[in-house]
């Protein structure tokens, strides 16, 4: 990926620490995992945890050697990764020797193969991922056969290696970057908090959420569209871990899968041609593209979205709908007015990732002002706004909608809700319309659709989410494939 923005600009504009790793030797040099194995392994678990080891010292990354002393009350040092291979008792699970629950990522590891049967839905896959999880009280599954070994993660991504045991480019390429950023909600203090503050009785509020209501109900018929995990109709060792599970959500509901969110109307100005070696202005953002240094504009944001928790495919405007936005630097969340006493409105895991789409919006439609005046999209953005679409699952890449340049294919695969898959976001888009510009087709840009391997798809642009819906779903579309 071309550096078009510099790791300043992301902190400056998003928030996101410059010292983010961003590929996959940066984030080996800065992991530091540690093995504690339950007391009785098989000897196929012993061979590929010696071999998991060996693959993480090959890739750069910190291994740690087991402290001293009773492994019952030691605590692993924060941030360090924590491989556990074996079943264990409810007393020896690692989770019990964590300092805080975001301090530390746990990899479950089994002898045995993955929950991912011949016929089975998507839901269906994600709810026994999501059950063994709460059961075994990790972050990340590992499963272990004669032939291959399978990784299988909270947002639903299923990973299987052909081998018996792991090599060191696999683990490099795939592993180390899931176990690199935990997934994590966004914590009291990374959002400005305005109780009450969106009137779902505004005319303009009540067009939209006419979109997302017929966005969902199209969608609901479409099985590759995971929905919903409930909290409660999974099985704990004991009320204890409940607890905890409820805790690490944010007392959430459950875990649910994919967002639509409707960046509203914002006007850009254009973009400024210039040579400066660096700006004091907050919000004049230096950008390379099309072999042009450009000062580039950013206003304020403002997206209304779907709560974490609610179903997508059932949506009830009055409760289901918040808006978040980004002033000054500062990110915001606007919860609905007249919410019931028992509902509590929670901002969606991937808040920063659709702030920074929104953004890179922004951004797009400000460059091509300057660089491409036949473009339809800055006026489109000006008066409609863009919506967004984000689903486990991946488009066929003949049925990218016209105007939409697809990007990311090549990131690592990164969880949702980590600071990379925001930086993806916005520098994939640039690099996207870097493409257009030396394809030629920059007048013709009306969005984007970006990849995350490993994770799902988000599609970005100028058509409403009800349009959207009816596209992807379409009987020639492999999206709406049963």
């Amino acid at each position: 990926m071309t550096e078009r923005i510099s790791a300043y600009w992301l902190n400056r504009l998003l928030g996101i620490p410059a010292s983010t790793p961003l590929d996959p030797l940066a984030m080996s040099a800065q992991l530091r995992v540690a093995f504690c194995p339950a007391p009785e392994l098989s000897p196929r678990l012993r061979r590929f945890t010696a071999a998991l080891r060996e693959a993480f010292a090959q890739c750069g990354v910190t291994v740690a050697e087991e402290s001293a002393g009773d492994h019952r009350s030691s605590r692993f040092a924060a941030g360090t990764v924590v491989m556990a291979p074996g079943v264990f008792p409810d007393e020896l699970l690692p989770i019990n020797r964590v300092s805080t629950l975001y301090n530390n990522l746990i990899v479950g590891i089994y002898d045995e193969a993955p929950p991912v049967h011949e016929g089975q839905k998507p839901q269906e896959t994600l709810d026994a991922v999501i059950g063994r999880l709460a059961w075994e009280m990790v972050h990340l599954l590992i499963y272990v056969t004669d032939t291959s070994w399978t990784v299988c993660s909270m947002n639903g991504g299923i990973t299987t290696f052909e081998t018996p045991l792991p090599e060191a480019s696999d683990v490099l390429e795939s592993l180390i970057p899931k176990v690199t950023a935990q997934v994590v909600p966004p914590r009291d203090g990374d959002l400005e908090i305005r109780p009450g503050a969106l009137n779902t009785d505004a005319s303009e509020f009540q067009k939209i959420a006419a979109d997302f209501v017929e966005c969902g109900r199209i969608w609901a018929g479409n099985p590759r569209f995971m929905n919903h995990t409930s909290r409660e109709s999974l099985a704990y060792r004991n009320g204890f871990y409940r607890k905890i599970v409820s805790r690490y959500l944010d007392d959430r509901s459950g875990m649910s899968y994919g967002f639509f969110a409707r960046q509203l109307s914002v006007s850009v100005a254009p973009a400024i041609e210039a040579d400066a070696a660096s700006l004091d202005g907050e919000h004049i953002v230096p950008v390379t593209i099309d072999g042009k240094r450009l000062l580039v504009p950013v206003p304020g944001v403002r997206i209304v979205t779907t709560r974490s928790g609610c179903r997508k495919t059932a949506i009830d405007p009055r409760h289901d709908l918040v808006e978040i936005g980004l002033d000054n630097g500062r990110a915001w969340l606007a919860t609905p007015n007249g919410l019931p006493d028992d509902l509590i409105s929670k901002p969606s895991f991937d808040t920063l990732t659709i702030i920074a789409h929104a953004v890179g919006n922004a951004m797009i439609a400000s460059i091509l002002r300057t660089l491409s005046l036949e473009s339809r999209f800055p006026g489109l953005l000006e008066r409609f706004g863009c919506g967004m679409t984000h689903w486990h699952y991946y488009p066929d890449e003949d049925m990218v909608p016209d105007g939409y340049v697809v990007h990311g294919f090549e990131n690592p695969p990164v969880s949702c809700s980590t600071p990379q898959s925001a930086a993806y976001s916005l520098l994939g888009k640039l690099d996207a319309l870097a493409r257009a510009f030396e394809e030629g087709v920059a007048n013709d840009y009306l969005g984007d659709v970006h990849i995350e391997p490993g994770h799902g798809t988000n599609v970005v642009g100028t058509r409403s989410l009800a349009k959207m819906a009816m596209f992807l779903n379409a009987d020639c579309c492999i999206c709406s494939k049963k």
